[in-house]
């Protein structure tokens, strides 16, 4: 919850209920998709569980201890733990710095190894991710975009984290490149059992490289379930409303289902389901009583009245 600035000819700040309820739950060595417009919380939910933000309430756990209110011995160890490649490489490294200063940066702080050791090991993994050793003392404008998302990548991993959360981490980028960098991801959760929290607008992409895929709207979990029954069998008109939207590349077909009506401000959500104001199946119980989680079948839940 965020306090924003105080409303005209009002003492108290509005409050933003940025995310809201929502509680998931990541395999080791999976990776979840998470979904939604923008604005609708994805990456506020991203910032809480590396502990970037604090949730005003709730919590975030690894192996079953909190992040935020765990003992000090294991909050210490969470940087090596868990990591995140954000959405624009450009802004996410420093132009004052070298990449490979970039990405040594963890391991001098923790002191790993020698000096020595450490650039050797900035070296390895700038060949891993695909670029060349020699590539440690160049500065960012110097590499392309696709580049200095496989320097993101590598300053994500250098620790050799358990999880990993990838915040839009290929939407700036061109759709070959694209294809470059998920490939990259794939073969790095391989060879490292890596666990992902894919976050994206783009129901291809997640789709792709997802095993789940959680759909958020205006700060909750509208619908979960493994990714080939999300495809196949939708069940929340949201859900239903982005795959429609989806553009088709066949050259014949020209009808596409355009999702109506503005995501509504989260300063002032709707009363009952915050989607009824745009949903096509909307009863008199949606405007009035939020919906609860219902499981419709193995790892498939749907939050809406249509399936209560």
């Amino acid at each position: 919850m965020f306090a924003l600035r105080q409303r005209m000819f009002s003492a108290e700040p509005a409050l933003l209920r940025a995310v809201d309820d929502v509680s998931l739950q990541v395999a080791r060595g999976e990776t979840l998709g998470l979904v939604g417009e923008s604005g609708c919380g994805k990456s506020t939910l991203a910032r809480m569980v590396v502990r970037l933000l604090e949730p005003t309430s709730g919590d975030i756990l690894l192996d079953g201890q909190s992040v935020f209110h765990g003992d000090e011995t294991f909050r210490r160890t969470l940087p090596g733990r868990m990591q995140m490649v954000f959405q624009d490489p450009v802004s996410s490294l420093n132009p004052r710095r070298s990449v490979g200063k970039s990405i040594q940066e963890a391991l001098d702080v923790h002191s790993v190894g020698s000096a020595a050791d450490r650039r050797e090991r900035v070296a390895a993994m700038l060949e891993l991710v695909g670029l060349r050793g020699e590539h440690y003392g160049r500065y960012p404008h110097e590499f392309s975009g696709g580049q200095r998302q496989r320097v993101a990548v590598a300053r994500a991993l250098i620790m050799h984290p358990e999880l990993v959360v990838c915040d839009e981490a290929v939407s700036s980028l061109d759709v070959s490149v694209q294809a470059q960098v998920l490939n990259l991801l794939g073969d790095l959760q391989a060879q490292f059992a890596l666990t992902y929290l894919f976050i994206s607008h783009d129901l291809a992409v997640v789709g792709h490289v997802s095993d789940r895929i959680a759909v958020m709207y205006l700060g909750r979990l509208v619908e979960l379930a493994p990714a080939a029954a999300l495809f196949g069998e939708p069940l929340h008109p949201y859900t239903q409303a982005l795959l429609r939207a989806v553009p088709v590349p066949a050259p014949g077909r020209r009808e596409r289902h355009v999702l109506h009506g503005d995501l509504p401000s989260p300063l002032a959500p709707p009363a009952g389901c915050p989607f009824h104001p745009r949903c096509p199946d909307a009863m008199a119980v949606c405007r009035v009583q939020p919906p609860h989680w219902t499981e419709h079948a193995d790892g498939h839940a749907v939050c809406c009245h249509l399936h209560a």
